[in-house]
C-alpha cells in the first residue's frame, strides 16, 4: 500500500505530516507557514547546513535533520526547496515511497529528469505540485477570470541582481513564471519560438526576450532580466474589444473595453481600474498543496504543467543559442 493510499484511509481530518527539505531563503518561509497551519504537523526540516537547519527548526518549533532518511516513515508530504540541479535526486526517492511532493520551480534541470518525476508520481499515486508561485497571485487569478480569446500578450519581469537562483539562467529562473501563465491563458499549442539573450553578471543568460507564436495565432512577447536598475512585473493582454494590464507589484488591474453607444456607428471605450485585494501567494500555494493532499485531488500546477513550462523555457534557451565568450 502506498503512503498516498494510507493517508486517504485515515479516519477524520488528521493533520498532514510535513517536512521541508532545504531551508535557505525560500525554504525557511515554507517551514514557518506550515508551522502555523492547524491542518499541518511540521515534523522537521532538513538541510545540509546543520546550523541553518537548527536555526529554522528552532524558529518553527520542530526538529532539525541533516538528511531525510529518519523522516521517511513519519511524513505524508514534503516541500523540496533545494537547487534545481538536485531536484531529481531529492524528489525521486520521496515519490517512489508515495510521499506527496511540492517541488519548487523549475521542475528539474532537464526534461528527462522532469519526465521521470512525473512518471514516478503517477506510478506511486503521489501528488506532485510544482511551485509556480504566480498562479496563486490574486492579480493573476483576477486576470485569468476575464480572459476569453487573447490575441497578443506582453510580459515584463525585471529586477536587480541577487545571488539566489543563479545556478540557472534567467529563462528558467524568472521568465518561466510568465511562460507558465501565458500557456495557461492561451490554452493552445505553441507553434514557433524566437529569442535573444545574453549573460551580463553570470556565466548564464541574465537578460532575455522571447516571442512565442501559438497555433491559434496568439503572439506573446516576454522579457526577463535579473540585471535591471528598476523592478517591473507586468503583463498586458489584448483580446477582441478588451485590453487588460496587470501590475504585479501594485496589485492593480487596468481594463479598457468597448461598449455600444445608441445612435453611434462606433462604440465608446470604457476604462476601469481594479484594486486587487492582496493575498500572500506562498501561503495560498501551500494551502492549496495541503488541500490536495487532504482531498486526493490534482493540483492546479501539477508535474505535467511544470514540465510543459520547462519544455518551452528550453525552446527559448535553444533559440538564444550558444553563449559567445567575451
Amino acid at each position: 500500500m502506498t503512503r498516498a493510499t494510507d493517508l486517504s484511509m485515515r479516519a477524520g481530518p488528521a493533520p498532514v505530516r510535513v517536512a521541508v527539505i532545504g531551508v535557505g531563503y525560500l525554504g525557511r518561509f515554507h517551514a514557518l507557514i506550515y508551522a502555523r497551519r492547524p491542518d499541518v504537523e511540521l515534523v522537521g526540516v532538513v538541510d545540509t547546513d546543520p546550523a541553518r537547519a537548527r536555526a529554522v527548526a528552532d524558529e518553527a518549533g520542530c526538529d532539525a535533520y541533516a538528511e531525510i532518511g529518519p523522516l521517511l516513515s513519519r511524513v505524508d508530504a514534503v516541500s523540496v526547496v533545494v537547487p534545481t540541479s538536485a531536484h531529481r535526486a531529492v524528489a525521486a526517492p520521496l515519490l517512489r515511497r508515495g510521499i506527496h511532493v511540492l517541488l519548487e520551480k523549475p521542475i528539474a534541470a532537464t526534461l528527462d529528469e522532469g519526465a521521470e518525476l512525473v512518471a514516478l508520481a503517477d506510478a506511486h499515486q503521489a501528488i506532485l505540485q510544482i511551485g509556480h508561485l504566480e498562479r496563486f497571485n490574486a492579480g493573476v487569478m483576477a486576470l485569468a477570470e476575464r480572459i476569453t480569446a487573447p490575441r497578443y500578450i506582453e510580459a515584463h519581469r525585471m529586477g536587480g541582481f541577487v545571488d539566489r537562483g543563479t545556478d540557472v539562467d534567467v529563462v528558467s529562473d524568472l521568465m518561466i513564471h510568465d511562460i507558465d501563465i501565458i500557456l495557461a491563458l492561451v490554452g493552445a499549442e505553441l507553434g514557433d519560438v524566437a529569442a535573444v539573450g545574453t549573460p551580463v553578471l553570470t556565466d548564464h543568460i541574465d537578460i532575455a526576450n522571447a516571442r512565442l507564436t501559438f497555433t491559434n495565432g496568439t503572439v506573446a512577447n516576454v522579457v526577463a532580466s535579473r540585471v535591471s536598475d528598476r523592478t517591473m512585473r507586468r503583463i498586458r493582454v489584448f483580446q477582441p474589444q478588451m485590453y487588460l494590464s496587470l501590475d504585479f507589484i501594485e496589485q492593480r488591474l487596468d481594463i479598457a473595453e468597448t461598449r455600444p453607444v445608441a445612435g453611434s456607428e462606433r462604440p465608446e471605450i470604457v476604462r476601469q481600474r481594479l484594486a486587487i485585494e492582496p493575498v500572500k501567494p506562498l501561503d495560498e500555494e501551500l494551502a492549496a498543496f495541503i488541500a490536495c493532499v487532504h482531498d486526493g485531488r490534482a493540483p492546479l500546477v501539477d508535474g505535467r504543467v511544470g514540465l510543459k513550462a520547462l519544455e518551452v523555457a528550453f525552446q527559448v534557451r535553444r533559440r538564444i543559442g550558444p553563449i559567445r565568450p567575451s
